[in-house]
């Protein structure tokens, strides 16, 4: 790339190498600082509310941060080429097929701003002499901002690139305007997708944490087409990392032979919406199931199947997770910690409606064993089930989901 100013003094070059490669270690802790800002910036409420783009939008940040910090280490205070690999290429062309235009301008200016902020942190703590500082600052300003600049530009040339290879963007698209809400035809629906509208759903969301294991995803697929029974099945590539499935049928699809041929994915998570009716319940089954998938991810549980009817309750509890974290202690008291058994048998016992016997075969255990389990997890539960079965049953499924919620606050 054409250089746009004259090269550092040695002694500024060293100082950058030098806050660069400190920086290098706490890569993390820098792109959690930028990450979210810079993605509720781009104001796109299509890319919000999915999970997996989130965390590629999150990945594509450290990759831009590693890629400046590590160019500099190599050639400190010089132009630094962009570089827009396999996965950032893979989640353009994702927002692409979907019809998601993010302005990563806009987000990259505020990631620079925040960014900026935390190097002239560095600078003034590490340059102890104002002439070299000022040199560092120079410099590394404008590497800064013109990496920026390069990297806007590549993105877009990369968006545009996708576009021009994108054959199936017409139908992704639509998809995603009907699972956003735009209003739509029925049969102006059915005609472009190929799917019957006017019938029940079930919304599924599939997902990988590797996009190295892509396979994974069409294994899993294919053993819920081959569960499905022959019901009506729509499957759209979401991102690299997931997939949306609809079943759809004249009554409610029956998941359970889904869910039991999911249960041998063991890399693939998935998340289950509400059934629902017609283009609405199309719709609204599908942003259950990314709501059920954010939950899944905000919480870092490596549960492999969640129906967001069993946990619409949590999913409003941990928008906040310190106050989570609050709720399940003040909740359960020691019981929080105690042995794991005590706690599903307590759970499994209010779901069961309060049955020892139903809960016992649910559990697989003695109905006395059950008992003895319930009465002991209920003795050290700081709200006792009898005085709120509700809070109490939820906090138990939030630990069940995030075990470590309750773990001492590092802060």
């Amino acid at each position: 790339m054409e250089e746009l100013w004259p090269p550092p003094s040695r002694e500024v070059a060293d100082a950058i190498r030098s806050l660069c490669q400190r920086l290098l270690t706490e890569t993390d802790a820098l792109v959690d600082t930028f990450a979210e800002p810079s993605l509720v910036a781009q104001n796109d409420p299509a890319l919000l509310a999915d999970a997996s783009l989130v965390e590629e939008d999150r990945e594509l940040n450290r990759s831009d941060l590693v890629q400046w910090l590590t160019a500099n280490v190599q050639q400190p205070g010089r132009r630094v080429e962009p570089y827009v690999g396999p996965r950032a290429t893979a989640y353009i062309h994702d927002l692409v097929s979907r019809g998601i235009a993010p302005d990563f301008a806009v987000a990259w200016r505020v990631a620079l701003g925040i960014g900026w902020r935390r190097w002239l942190e560095e600078c003034v703590a590490h340059c102890a002499d104002p002439g070299l500082l000022v040199g560092v600052l120079d410099v590394s300003g404008k590497s800064l901002v013109q990496y920026a600049l390069d990297s806007v530009a590549a993105l877009r040339e990369a968006g545009f690139a996708a576009a021009m290879g994108n054959t199936d963007a017409e139908g992704i698209a639509l998809i995603q305007l009907i699972a956003s809400g735009a209003p739509m035809a029925e049969d102006l629906a059915e005609g472009r997708l190929r799917y019957r509208m006017g019938r029940w759903h079930v919304g599924l969301v599939l997902w990988i944490d590797d996009p190295q294991e892509a396979d994974a995803l069409d294994e899993a697929i294919l053993a819920v087409r081959s569960a499905a029974g022959g019901r009506s099945a729509l499957v759209a590539r979401a991102s690299a990392t997931s997939r949306w499935i609809w079943l759809s049928g004249e009554a409610v699809p029956d998941l359970h032979p889904v869910e039991k041929a999911l249960g041998a994915a063991d890399r693939v998570h998935v998340a289950e919406g509400r059934p629902g009716r017609g283009l609405e319940g199309f719709r609204s089954s599908h942003q259950d199931a990314l709501a059920a998938q954010a939950l899944v991810i905000r919480l870092g549980s490596d549960r492999r199947f969640t129906a967001y009817a069993d946990v619409e309750l949590i999913d409003a509890l941990t928008k906040d997770r310190a106050g989570a974290r609050r709720f399940v202690i003040n909740t359960l008291g020691p019981l929080a910690e105690a042995d794991l058994t005590l706690r599903q048998a307590l759970l499994t016992y209010v779901q069961c409606g309060f049955n020892t016997t139903r809960a016992a075969a649910h559990l697989y255990a003695h109905r006395n064993t059950v008992e003895r389990r319930v009465s002991r997890a209920n003795e050290l539960s700081a709200v006792k089930v009898e005085h709120n079965p509700t809070h109490v049953a939820a906090a138990l499924l939030l630990l069940d989901l995030a075990p470590d919620i309750a773990a001492p606050d590092p802060g």
